[in-house]
């Protein structure tokens, strides 16, 4: 074992703050990797984000994978840094190999996390030492309002997401309610923080509902609205395809808190226009759960559309170009691919009928490695010269998406 393998081995555990790899020996894709412990589903991965001049790439792996992964790119490299609770250590490569490493106290790792912790505080939305209820029941914060130093990943996810909600907010008139809806909410960390940063500390007039399939997760989610008295803050059960944009959430003579997709599609609304949102949030929605998300916001002429796809299997199954063969015959390289065929075609349909799209980089969430985002925001009409052109992308692929499929139909319909 050399010694770099035996610094890593010893290091990449729970203790560790993060580890940086620098100095790039000649211009190449990669300038700076980096590397910290992030928790899923309650194991200890290793998030490595490799850095280019333009873009950021994340990938979370076992401790193996990780060490691994980190020395095949150590020859590109004159430096690697480890800050860990007990202590720096600094490697220094030669141009012929040659390892140097120097280890400094832990006072000095010290000193950088308070550093990093003045920045979060001065940077993030939701600040350090100001008690936030949702964050405190959920294990993030302290009653003192101090991030847990575990939780710190899960902070900073949280803050990001509201920065994407804080740059649409010149779009939602804080003069009037604007109506939010979360297909497939989970936990609610993020339904809780946007209802806590645009309702209590921006003061606009929202209302959220919370739509997911488990009914325990829904039930626990109601009883903590109701705790922080989030009067307009709701959690369904129902999946995606099945709700109706007829319902009405906030009817006081309705109690839905348990509802089924089936008494959800029932319910008598109190105003006919309440199930148009403004704003359209879907996270990590499975395979085609996505597109029927997007569909529905396409249908209500949401301002805004937040989505992280997940688990996109339809494409893939459906490939087929002898011109990509090369492509087509590697598994993983054909999943990838169909991953951002999918993404692609759905932000062109997002275009194509009168939104502005982008597809940006997400940091990702604790339990899937998942990190593109689709943000979208309207601002015409549709163009169905563009859908023309779509359909020659498809021909080529010999695909037919479902988030297509569904905006035919509602045209059929109408």
């Amino acid at each position: 074992m050399n010694s770099i393998d035996k610094l890593l081995n010893e290091t990449l555990n729970t203790d560790l703050e993060k580890i940086i790899i620098s100095n790039p020996r000649k211009a190449g894709d990669i300038v700076k990797i980096k590397g910290r412990p992030v928790t899923i589903k309650g194991k200890v991965f290793f998030q490595l984000e490799k850095l280019t001049k333009t873009q950021v790439f994340h990938e979370n792996l076992e401790k193996g994978q990780a060490i691994a992964t980190l020395e095949s790119h150590l020859a590109d490299f004159r430096q690697m840094q480890v800050y860990t609770l007990s202590g720096n250590y600094t490697a220094l490569i030669s141009k012929k190999g040659k390892i140097t490493i120097n280890q400094s106290p832990s006072h000095s790792s010290e000193k950088l996390d308070e550093n990093m912790a003045h920045n979060r505080e001065k940077n993030y939305i939701l600040k350090e030492g100001i008690r936030v209820p949702f964050l405190v029941d959920t294990g993030i914060m302290t009653s003192e309002g101090k991030v847990l130093k575990s939780k710190y990943h899960k902070y900073r996810q949280i803050n990001r997401f509201l920065e994407y909600i804080d740059d649409v907010l010149p779009l939602l008139d804080k003069n009037k309610e604007v109506k939010i809806i979360d297909f497939g909410c989970g936990k609610s960390h993020l339904t809780f923080a946007v209802y806590y940063y645009l309702a209590i500390v921006k003061g606009y007039d929202i209302s959220i509902v919370g739509l997911d399939l488990k009914e325990s997760v829904i039930n626990n989610c109601n009883e903590l609205a109701r705790k922080y008295g989030y009067d307009k803050l709701s959690f369904y059960v129902g999946d995606i395809a099945s709700y109706k944009e007829k319902v009405s959430p906030f009817d006081d003579s309705q109690d839905l808190s348990q509802s089924s997709p089936e008494r959800l599609e029932q319910a008598t609304p109190a105003n006919q226009d309440q199930g148009c949102f403004d704003v359209v949030i879907s996270l990590h929605a499975c395979d085609t759960a996505t597109d029927y998300a997007l569909a529905k916001a396409i249908k209500w002429q949401a301002k805004v559309i937040l989505a992280v796809p997940c688990c996109q299997h339809e494409i893939n199954a459906q490939l087929k170009n002898d011109a990509l063969q090369p492509l087509m015959k590697y598994g993983l390289i054909k999943e990838r691919f169909a991953s951002l065929v999918t993404d692609s075609i759905r932000s062109e349909y997002l275009e194509s009928m009168g939104y502005q799209s982008q597809i940006l980089e997400f940091i990702d969430m604790e339990h899937t490695p998942k990190n593109i985002m689709i943000r979208a925001v309207k601002k015409g009409a549709p163009n169905y010269q563009k859908r023309e052109s779509l359909r020659q992308y498809e021909n080529f692929l010999h695909i037919k998406p479902m988030l297509g499929k569904l905006l035919d139909m509602e045209e059929d319909d109408d």
